[in-house]
């Protein structure tokens, strides 16, 4: 039977940086389950890679919501990464924190030390910044983050964009990422700097560590309330992993909360329902879904080159990938969306609740074919959604995908939100030097115009950007939603965390990545320091 210490569940953007931290002491034995496998696809490496690894079942989940009545009754595709390093493996790379506010709020509902004075120094500890340490960037630390190339038609968006009184900044990551500018991405010279990059890879050498791929959790093992470990399918055998100090749960939004109810914890009625006992009922478990709804006006273009049309040339594109393998320059090296801005949607909103992202691409779907024309997107989400949907089992078997409701424009404030940000893109896009470069709106069209209109719109083609949380969400005992305390450990049991995206109570104004990875920064940090506060690690929960 395999033992350690920690066992961790989920070796993506969170368990993978807290597997290198924890076995950073050779004290501990760390094992670290994960269902897919390591990879040398050349795409994984390549920036703009993710639209050959985006719905490839090698690494993709490949999840779908259930049909939405809100969305014109669509199944809506959400990719979740699969493999070491997880999601970071087929992001779009974005480096974003969210604003100073998020997380004062997360302290604000409860959780003592996430504020964004708590959050900022682990931030900083998993960073490298490109441009050196400041105030709000760190050197030295596992994650590599560098500055975006420029481009004509990215500038042409951000001075469009200040045309319209957005301000320009510098960095959206100083905690008021209020303005228009470049964002910065987690890639090392020129190639992606996943998790498995930064953090597995440097401590694949340490002996305390064990990474076992091809394993896929089934289940939690219990002894009474103290969680003993997990039942798996390690290349098909099932094994028993046990823990002889915490179980620690790093399957991400969708996986996590699955695994909570498979075993035995979650809102009782469901579990009932599949024929679950009920070890612990978790009203919480599952529920508090959110995620950034994607708005996407495309656009037309006239005398400019996009990826639209290298992609469409087969002598352009092999240009390009020859470039690429000789200098880690040209267009594969620098992303689809490299501009992007913050905005209110409104001018009582007291801070930015509009992200846009300026796309040198225009598709009718993500990770599909370009359109056979010059194009450009304005994509934009509502970074702080009121609607909120929910993760459930669909039976009580292990391998069955989970129910995703995601709940998308339930609430008024969101539909409205919706299409102000579809004025507001349009704005720009009708602004010098950014119209210039515009020959028509492809979509929706300049003959949907009215209120009704574009929330039609918005219903029948709007998707996921990919950004699940808060189906374990942390908050105090007074909270019936609560599934997490503010250290992370599960109510009503022992010996059991959840680390990754699922426990943030409140979605962040921004990409999820980089919070992700923050949240395990400041996971290892509380699990040593409890394990040291009470002299033994069986005693850590």
């Amino acid at each position: 039977m395999l033992a350690a210490d920690y066992v961790i569940v989920g070796a993506g953007s969170s368990g993978a940086a807290l597997a290198a931290r924890l076995s950073e002491d050779p004290g501990c034995e760390v094992l670290l389950l994960e269902a897919g496998q390591a990879s040398r696809y050349p795409w994984i490496d390549i920036p703009i890679g993710y639209f050959k690894t985006v719905g490839n079942a090698r690494f993709d989940w490949k999840f779908e919501t259930e049909p939405d009545p809100a969305m014109a009754g669509r199944r809506l595709p959400w990719p979740r990464g699969k493999g070491p390093g997880g999601t970071s493996l087929i992001n779009g790379m974005l480096y974003l924190r969210g604003q100073r506010a998020d997380y004062d709020d997360w302290v604000a509902l409860g959780n003592p030390g996430w504020g964004w004075d708590d959050v900022l120094p682990a931030f900083k500890a998993g960073m490298h910044s490109a441009r050196g340490e400041s105030a709000t960037d760190g050197i030295g630390g596992p994650l590599w983050v560098s500055d975006l190339p420029r481009d004509p038609l990215s500038d042409a968006f951000v001075a469009a964009a200040r045309a319209t009184g957005i301000p320009w900044t510098d960095d959206f990551n100083g905690g008021d990422n209020a303005g228009v500018g470049y964002y910065r991405m987690t890639t090392r010279r020129g190639r992606r700097w996943s998790t498995a990059r930064a953090y597995l890879g440097p401590a694949r050498g340490r002996a305390n560590l064990r990474v076992v791929t091809g394993a896929r959790a089934l289940r939690l093992v219990f002894e009474g309330l103290r969680a003993r470990g997990v039942d798996a399918l390690i290349d098909g055998v099932l094994q028993r992993v046990a823990a002889r100090s915490e179980v620690l749960l790093c399957a991400g939004a969708v996986q996590s909360p699955q695994l909570l109810q498979l075993s035995g914890l979650g809102p009782e009625p469901l579990l009932r329902k599949h024929g679950i006992p009920v070890r612990v009922d978790l009203a919480g478990v599952g529920a508090n879904l959110q995620d950034h709804l994607q708005v996407r006006p495309a656009y037309r273009c006239r005398g400019v080159t996009t990826l639209n049309d290298i992609a469409n040339s087969r002598w352009r594109s092999a240009l390009e990938f020859l470039r690429y393998q000789l200098f880690r320059d040209g267009a594969l090296n620098g992303g689809v969306y490299r501009a992007g801005a913050f905005l209110r949607s409104d001018p009582a909103v007291e801070r930015p609740d509009v992200q846009i992202h300026f796309g040198l691409v225009s598709f009718d779907r993500p990770h599909q074919p370009p359109h056979p024309f010059s194009g450009i997107t304005l994509s934009a989400c509502l970074l702080r959604p009121q609607s909120r949907g929910r993760i459930e089992i669909a039976s009580d078997d292990p391998l069955a995908p989970p129910r995703i409701f995601a709940g998308y424009l339930g609430a008024q404030h969101d539909r409205d939100a919706a299409v102000r940000m579809v004025r507001h893109m349009r704005e720009i896009a009708a602004t010098r030097p950014l119209a210039d470069a515009i020959e028509r709106e492809h979509e929706p069209g300049k003959e949907v115009n009215s209120d009704a209109g574009i929330l039609q719109w918005v219903r029948q083609r709007a998707g996921s950007i990919f950004h699940p949380v808060g189906t374990c969400a942390m908050g105090p005992e007074s909270d019936p939603g609560a599934v997490v305390d503010a250290r992370l450990r599960v109510r009503g049991v022992e010996s059991l965390r959840v680390v990754d995206a699922s426990v943030m109570p409140r979605i962040v104004s921004g990409n999820t990545n980089a919070p992700s990875i923050m949240i395990a920064e400041r996971a290892a940090a509380m699990i040593k320091d409890d394990a040291a506060r009470t002299g033994a690690r069986s005693r850590t929960a």
